[in-house]
């Protein structure tokens, strides 16, 4: 019998990834650079715990740097269990492994102004089309409408397929998302932000974002 796609109350970990090495940022730890004078861990925090629905229970981070800093958060860190910053896939693995939830959705640590709504759209999207793993679609600063696969809902269930990709050398997000049964979630509907996906990758970027991120 096929698992059920139903996505209950407190059925959802949320986690953060701030992994990465920052490179275009002059390879800083990205998710403690100050936006509206908190790191931009913390506003990813925050729209994390303000999201619409019943659906998370709660919250982490991913990291590989700076550990207790991150840990002064007050949420649980989980680094990559793969050496050598392999890329977003590696927080993913770590979440799928260590969470104790149904369902993992992930997001950067890096875009502070995601949809509030977020894991509410991306979970009905995964009941209605039956689907172990749902995506957002969110407009580029170009206003194109592009595929976000860090802003990703998934079903625990894939931790060994994802094991897999990785330990056979796959790295490409989008690669292993399209091999798998998913469903994306376009945010462009009347009242939807056009730049809520916008993400800080220089410090120009980070500078443009300051006074937005509420």
């Amino acid at each position: 019998m096929a698992e059920s796609s139903t996505i209950g109350a407190a059925s959802v970990t949320a986690l953060v990834l701030a992994g990465g090495q920052g490179m275009r940022m002059g390879g800083v730890d990205k998710g403690l650079q100050c936006l509206d004078g908190q790191p931009l861990v913390a506003h990813a925090l925050d729209r994390l715990r303000r999201q619409a629905g019943q659906r998370l229970a709660g919250c982490v981070l991913n990291a590989n740097r700076h550990l207790d800093d991150y840990r002064a958060l007050d949420v649980p860190v989980w680094p990559d269990g793969l050496t050598g910053y392999p890329g977003p896939l590696a927080g993913f693995l770590v979440g799928l492994q260590q969470c104790r939830t149904p369902w993992l959705l992930t997001v950067p640590c890096d875009t502070p102004r995601f949809p509030l709504d977020l894991l509410e759209r991306l979970a009905l999207a995964v009941e209605q089309e039956g689907v172990e793993l749902a995506l957002a679609l969110g407009r580029d600063e170009h206003g194109r409408l592009r595929r976000q696969p860090v802003f990703c809902l998934l079903r625990r269930t894939l931790e060994p397929d994802l094991r897999a990709y990785l330990d056979g050398g796959g790295r490409r997000i989008d690669d292993w998302i399209r091999a798998r049964r998913h469903a994306g979630v376009a945010f462009d509907a009347p009242g939807d932000d056009p730049h809520a996906f916008f993400n800080a990758n220089t410090a120009a970027e980070l500078q443009s974002l300051q006074g937005g991120a509420g």
